[in-house]
């Protein structure tokens, strides 16, 4: 059983810089079937955006998609942890912080992310959250 981060994450993430326009993420979203990308600046990690805040937080507030950047949108306020933290302490985290991923860091540059998706196929395999998540995305 795995028992740091590194073991399950999900290396290379996607990441845009942070004058990236909505529609440009949301169809890097779509082309890559990720539900979040990592907002960097000069490759350090400055936020994350997830599907749900293009929606609640730009879509819904009647911006245009095509005017707003993403430093206007993501989450800054972030949670991480690093390759070499135990698996405990990322659930514990996510608990706590009540967050579905966590950016992975080295220093503050992004190595890859974990998501609660993640956890159950590692952690709880027959779970229904863990038998979704190991299935290929029905696109």
């Amino acid at each position: 059983m795995a028992q740091h981060v590194r073991d399950i994450m999900t290396g290379t993430p996607v990441s845009v810089e942070t004058g990236a326009l909505l529609t440009d993420v949301a169809r890097l979203m779509r082309d890559e079937d990720i539900g979040i990308v990592l907002v960097t600046e000069q490759e350090h990690l400055r936020g994350l955006v997830s599907d749900r805040d293009l929606v609640v937080r730009g879509l819904a507030e009647g911006t245009d998609p095509e005017q707003m950047t993403v430093a206007d949108l993501c989450s800054e306020e972030l949670v991480t942890v690093t390759p070499d933290e135990d698996l405990d302490r990322a659930v514990a985290l996510m608990r706590e912080h009540s967050v579905r991923r966590l950016p992975v860091v080295d220093g503050d540059e992004p190595v890859g992310v974990i998501s609660l998706g993640d956890l159950a196929i590692e952690r709880d395999r027959k779970s229904a959250l863990g038998d979704i998540s190991a299935e290929r995305p029905n696109t």
